[in-house]
């Protein structure tokens, strides 16, 4: 038995699989807010209480919103900042009495998918967050490349490929930098975006329904947020070439993107022929704790 946990800001879920990947048992609880050790002891009694309801021990995957260091085994880059600099890996095998293993939510979204989702038939596959931050994660052949600083699929901070007049002035990210990718694709970046050209407050969603219905300020706004996407993967596709890009987080529901971003990476993607498909994810928002249950393979 395989049991994933996604911890997440919010909410901490658990699935309890089967090998062969079958649900036995799901569970949610709100996430304690700011305590780390509240949150490592409902972690704990999450197993525990799964365990003792199926009546059989299980392997214990994580995915949380940051990445553990491999200089130090302490949690950076997290979200969740209750977390940042604590031993997270260290103190849940104490209390659990068993290797965990650790992995950032997106690398779990990623995982998830290329092992029985969207992306399952392909050797190479790129899953990203598109939400309220930008995310990835890189699955090569059903194993998730963590990398040599443990931030593999980090591309929501890279900088936006060549800004143009309309990317301009450069905007702040979270992070400390100008320009990054996640301060543009976000869905914050989105809704900010369309303020600043049309001076309406909007949701994504209602920006994407207001488009769909000939409302031209909406419409442009999609058409520069494609346009910036486009630019974002195609200079992934140009080092990493997936056979498949599956698209999580509030923005995957756009429904367009599946078929607008083709066209709008193809002419930056280095080669004659583009054959990268754009996927929604088949397990949608239980990706995250499906994939975390999937770091035991």
């Amino acid at each position: 038995m395989r049991l994933g946990i996604d911890l997440g800001g919010t909410k901490t879920e658990i699935i309890a699989l089967a090998d062969d990947g079958r649900e036995l048992l799901r569970q949610r609880i709100p996430t304690p807010q700011g305590d780390y050790l509240a949150t490592v002891m409902a972690i704990a009694g999450l197993v525990e209480n799964v365990e003792n309801t199926l009546g059989q021990r299980g392997s214990v995957g994580i995915g949380i919103p940051g990445a553990e260091s491999l200089a130090t085994g302490l949690i950076k880059n997290a979200n969740s900042t209750c977390l940042i600099g604590q031993p997270l890996k260290r103190d849940l095998q104490a209390l659990l009495q068993r290797e965990i293993r650790l992995a950032n939510d997106a690398n779990c979204f990623a995982l998830s998918e290329a092992v029985d989702g969207s992306g399952q038939d392909a050797g190479i596959v790129f899953g990203i967050i598109l939400g309220t931050g930008v995310g990835g994660g890189i699955v090569i052949n059903r194993q998730v490349l963590t990398g040599a600083n443990a931030i593999a699929g980090e591309w929501g901070h890279n900088p936006l490929p060549q800004p143009s007049a309309d990317d301009l002035p450069l905007p702040p990210c979270y992070c400390g930098r100008a320009g990054c990718n996640e301060a543009y694709l976000s869905g914050p970046a989105l809704a900010a975006d369309h303020f600043r050209h049309a001076r309406q407050t909007l949701t994504t969603g209602e920006i994407d329904r207001l488009a769909a219905s000939g409302d031209a300020a909406c419409e442009a706004s999609l058409r520069r947020y494609e346009d910036r996407l486009g630019r974002a993967l195609a200079s992934v596709i140009n080092l990493l070439d997936p056979q498949v890009i599956v698209i999580g987080g509030g923005l995957s529901n756009i429904q367009r993107l599946y078929r607008t971003l083709p066209e709008t990476c193809r002419p930056h993607v280095f080669s004659d022929a583009f054959s990268t498909k754009f996927l929604p994810p088949t397990h949608g928002d239980s990706s995250g704790v499906r994939g975390a249950a999937w770091l035991w393979d």
